[in-house]
């Protein structure tokens, strides 16, 4: 979002207080944020306050007067990459579905060839009413992309569905958005993530140390290119980028055949899972006791998924964790599984980490050094590789 024009459209609900916080997020994401609000939304949240955020003058006034170099709603709309409308209460969803024009954030709306995001807050009944499902459905028609409320306790204590989404889920919402014309725009990606546990007993299991955070950036990363992106994800207690196909498996096994449903009709597998290399060869049915004594197990070699996953016109990355011999280990992978792509690391300096040092080993000996990198940097820099990839 570095760089990119948004309007932030603020109707008179009391979850305006929770946009504050999406506002502030926009901006630390290096947008330019234009701060609209109704009537109705200034008796929730001060104008002042999203000025402080943004360090951008808010306008309320559909009467403000026009200069040169700012001309109201048609110099917003004509700069602007994107429109959020949130909280987007249940009379600015009747305003914009019919064209009515009687306050800034409904004037700008018609003002503007951007995309439209909406993140309805409102009264269950509300949000149940036909003719607010009716203006939502116009609104769908005509490109734009609508949040889903969610379900729980509402300001008038009532329960149900019809509270504003996560500021995370809208910011996540925008981004998805803003992404669909990128780099990988029409590409299918799929990526693996998480550490997978292989049961000993009911109770029990082996596993790893992964957090799944790189494999959550890559889907990110990929999202953010405008890729359609299908997440199978093991045992990671993040919440998947918006707009994800999210797919949860527990063991290798399962993560296989999750993997290979996913990349029939796929361009690209990125395997960022941890993947356990064995499992038990007979776990358990009931919870293990002590014996006194040494207890053993045979562990039997689980699926190697990235090199059993194979067809035409699918371009694989595969990731090699290695404590030693790391580039020759990775440069061997890579041959041996018949990836376009392999990113080596560092186990122990990775694993569970919130930075990497990555090295990008290519076919015909290339080699590329990232460094130490945020784990969300190095993902953006692992997607414009595989982009470079499949443009190449």
């Amino acid at each position: 979002m570095q760089g990119r024009n948004i309007i932030l459209g603020v109707s008179g609900s009391i979850a305006a207080y929770k946009v504050v916080q999406v506002a502030r997020d926009l901006t630390q994401h290096g947008a330019r944020v234009d701060v609209l609000m109704t009537e109705g939304a200034t008796r929730f949240v001060t104008p002042l306050t999203f000025q402080t955020l943004t360090r951008r003058s808010v306008i309320t006034d559909l009467w403000q007067d026009w200069t040169e170099d700012a001309q109201g709603h048609i110099s917003l709309g004509e700069e602007a990459d994107i429109m959020l409308v949130a909280p987007a209460s249940a009379q600015t969803l009747a305003r914009l579905a019919l064209g009515l024009a009687d306050d800034m954030v409904s004037l700008t709306a018609l003002a503007t060839y951007a995309p439209l995001v909406l993140a309805p807050a409102m009264n269950y009944h509300m949000w149940e009413h036909p003719a607010t499902r009716e203006h939502v459905r116009t609104l769908q028609d005509r490109g734009a992309t609508v949040l889903t409320p969610g379900r729980g306790r509402l300001a008038s204590g009532a329960v149900g569905e019809g509270r504003l989404a996560a500021p995370a889920e809208i910011v996540g919402a925008v981004r998805w958005r803003l992404g669909r014309s990128g780099k990988l725009a029409g590409k299918r990606v799929v990526v693996t993530a998480g550490g997978t546990r292989e049961a000993l007993d009911p109770v029990r299991y082996l596993t790893n140390g992964s957090s799944g955070r790189m494999g959550y950036a890559l889907a990110q990363a990929a999202i953010d290119a405008g890729a359609d992106v299908t997440l199978v994800s093991a045992n990671v207690e993040l919440s998947p980028p918006w707009g994800a196909t999210l797919v949860p498996v527990t063991a290798a096994t399962e993560m296989f055949a999750a993997t290979e449903q996913a990349c029939k009709h796929a361009d690209v597998l990125v395997m960022a899972a941890a993947v356990s290399d064995y499992r038990p060869e007979n776990p358990s049915d009931s919870k293990l006791t002590k014996t006194g004594g040494a207890m053993e197990f045979r562990l039997v070699e689980n699926p190697d998924i990235v090199a059993s996953i194979s067809r035409p016109g699918l371009l694989k990355v595969g990731f090699a964790a290695e404590t030693e011999n790391l580039i020759e280990n990775a440069h061997a992978k890579l041959e041996r599984k018949g990836l376009a792509l392999i990113v080596a690391n560092d186990a122990e300096a990775t694993i569970g980490a919130p930075n990497a040092a990555l090295t990008l080993l290519y076919g015909g000996d290339r080699v590329e050094e990232l460094g130490m990198l945020p784990k969300e940097e190095a993902a953006e820099r692992v997607i414009s590789a595989v982009a470079r990839l499949l443009g190449a």
